[in-house]
């Protein structure tokens, strides 16, 4: 279990726990979020990337055709035991390792890319960014990405996450709003911005997929629960879905930071 005092007041949780359900509906960013990253130059071919807290990989699964060769680390061994198993099943040459980030270790000047989604707000600064400022190679990037839904603009969203807060009140994922992407202020000894972008996307769901979506997430699926309380969620859940749409779209808002080392 990981702990973090500014995540959920505390609570323990562990993302290996919802490996299952993250493998099945996590793997949702559309291609106008990847030909993004690729338009500012980054994952390219004949580029190494390091994908930190890679989940079940797949950023390096959706990008691999593009040519870069790619390293995903994660702390839980589950999530990349599905990273290893879906990428051997699509034939993919993408090496995991099983590390917290700031335990990871690589030669300096080993990537042209560092890519961090979904997964910024985990990870210790003060140590983490001197060691990519190290594995960086002069001209490298370091890429933080991020996509949330708006619950103050989609009532599924608004809906779905209250269900969440009412089992699970210490979830601190909840509320997300759109926000500037700025360089972070740990980052400035070591890195100048380069690209900052941010834009509105329509995700479209099923029922299904949407509730392992949530199922997916830090407040219930990878919380340190009790499996009866998460079953309660999971049947409230699915009857506020019977109510709504077999298919609908939810408004995300995607941020896009790209860092050069100084």
């Amino acid at each position: 279990m990981q702990k973090n005092t500014n995540i959920d007041d505390g609570a323990p949780f562990y993302w290996g726990r919802a490996a299952k359900d993250y493998a099945e509906y996590r793997d949702i960013y559309p291609e106008e979020f990847y030909q993004r990253i690729l338009d500012i130059g980054v994952c390219q071919r004949g580029q190494t990337v390091l994908d930190l807290a890679t989940g079940t990989g797949v950023l390096p699964r959706a990008l691999y055709r593009h040519g870069a060769r790619f390293v995903g680390v994660d702390i839980a061994e589950e999530q990349i035991a599905e990273a290893r198993e879906l990428s051997q099943a699509q034939n993919m040459d993408i090496a995991y390792r099983v590390s917290a980030v700031e335990e990871a270790d690589f030669p300096e000047g080993s990537f042209d890319v560092v890519m961090a989604c979904q997964c910024w707000i985990y990870f210790d600064q003060q140590v983490i960014l001197p060691k990519i400022y190290r594995w960086l190679k002069p001209e490298g990037h370091l890429c933080i990405l991020w996509m949330a839904w708006l619950p103050d603009e989609d009532e599924i969203a608004r809906q779905s996450e209250n269900l969440v807060l009412k089992y699970n009140p210490a979830w601190t994922g909840a509320g997300y709003m759109r926000c500037v992407p700025e360089i972070p202020e740990a980052a400035i000894p070591y890195f100048v911005q380069e690209h900052a972008l941010a834009y509105d996307i329509l995700i479209p769901f099923t029922r299904q997929s949407w509730h392992g979506r949530m199922m997916a997430c830090r407040g219930m699926g990878a919380s340190s629960l009790p499996q009866a309380v998460i079953r309660q969620f999971e049947e409230q859940h699915w009857g506020y879905l019977e109510t709504v749409p077999e298919r609908f779209a939810v408004r995300h808002y995607v941020t896009v930071l790209c860092l050069g080392p100084l």
